[in-house]
C-alpha cells in the first residue's frame, strides 16, 4: 500500500450534506454499550454530528475527539463547546494520548487509513484492557459501480494527463482481511461484517465535490473542478444514487492484555 497522506476537507459543507454518513453512524453508536461514565475515543469525528449523540450518552463520562482535519475538528469544537470533550487534530496512525479511552467509536473514516495494521495496533495501545472497539467504513464493493463512472470520466481529456500515476488514497477491506489484521493488533472477539446501504443523494453535486471527488479534485487544477464534477454527475445519471456497503467492526481488547 502507498503511504498514508492526511487531507484536510470543507468541513462547513460536509457538515451539511453528509446525512448519509449520519444516518449510519447513529447506527453505530447503538452498538456501543455504555454505563455514562466512560471515556471514549471518536476515531475520526468528523465535524462533530455523532461525537454530539456520544457525549449525550455520556453524561458523567467524557470525550476524546480525534480527527486529521483541522477544518473538521474547529467545525466540531465550534459545534459542541469544550464540555467533557477534549480535541485533538492528528493522523490515526499516529495517535498518542496522555490517558487511555473506555471504548474507541467510528464511523467513515477507516477506509481512508491505507495502513490498516498501524491503525489497529495504535487504537489497542489507546485503550483499556477489556475496552470496546465499535465501527464502520467502506468495505469491499463500496462505491464500485460509481468509482467505474469515475474512472471513465478519469480516462477522457482534459483529465487523464493530470492523473498519470493515480493511486486510490482509500482502502476498502473484506471482513476476513480485517478480522486478521485486527487479531494480529491484539484484538479479541472480533466480528466483521459488510452492508450494502445504497444512498439517495438529496445534494448530489455539493456531496460528490465534498465527499466522494475530493481526493480526485486534488490532483486537478482549480479551472478543471467545475468540469470533472459536471462530467461525473452526468455520467452517473439521476438521481445519483451510490451503491454504499459498509464494513462493520466490533472488537475488545483484552481484559488482561
Amino acid at each position: 500500500m502507498s503511504e498514508h497522506r492526511p487531507r484536510d476537507w470543507d468541513a462547513k459543507t460536509y457538515d451539511r450534506v453528509s446525512a448519509p454518513q449520519f444516518e449510519w453512524g447513529r447506527d453505530v453508536l447503538d452498538r456501543l454499550v455504555l454505563e455514562g461514565y466512560e471515556t471514549v475515543l471518536d476515531a475520526g469525528c468528523g465535524s462533530g454530528r455523532i461525537t454530539a449523540l456520544l457525549r449525550e450518552r455520556l453524561p458523567e463520562g467524557h470525550v476524546v475527539a480525534v480527527d486529521a482535519s483541522p477544518s473538521m475538528v474547529e467545525k466540531a469544537r465550534e459545534a459542541l463547546g469544550d464540555e467533557r470533550v477534549d480535541y485533538v487534530v492528528t493522523d490515526l496512525v499516529e495517535l498518542e494520548l496522555a490517558e487511555p479511552v473506555d471504548a474507541v467509536l467510528s464511523t467513515a473514516t477507516f477506509h481512508w487509513i491505507l495502513d490498516q495494521p498501524r491503525l489497529f495496533e495504535r487504537l489497542h495501545a489507546v485503550m483499556r484492557p477489556g475496552g470496546q472497539l465499535v465501527a464502520q467504513c467502506g468495505g469491499e464493493g463500496n462505491v464500485e459501480r460509481f468509482l467505474s463512472e469515475v474512472e471513465d470520466v478519469m480516462a477522457r481529456e482534459p483529465f487523464a494527463e493530470q492523473f498519470e500515476g493515480w493511486e486510490r488514497p482509500w482502502y476498502f477491506g473484506a471482513p476476513a482481511a480485517t478480522a486478521l489484521a485486527l487479531g494480529d493488533a491484539g484484538f479479541t472477539d472480533v466480528e466483521c461484517w459488510l452492508e450494502p446501504r445504497d444512498a439517495v443523494l438529496d445534494d448530489p453535486r455539493d456531496f460528490a465535490t465534498t465527499v466522494c471527488l475530493s481526493a480526485h479534485l486534488d490532483h486537478l487544477p482549480r479551472e478543471l473542478h467545475d468540469r470533472f464534477v459536471d462530467a461525473v454527475i452526468e455520467r452517473s445519471g439521476a438521481p445519483l444514487v451510490l451503491d454504499y456497503v459498509r464494513l462493520n467492526i466490533n472488537a475488545r481488547r483484552p481484559a488482561d492484555g
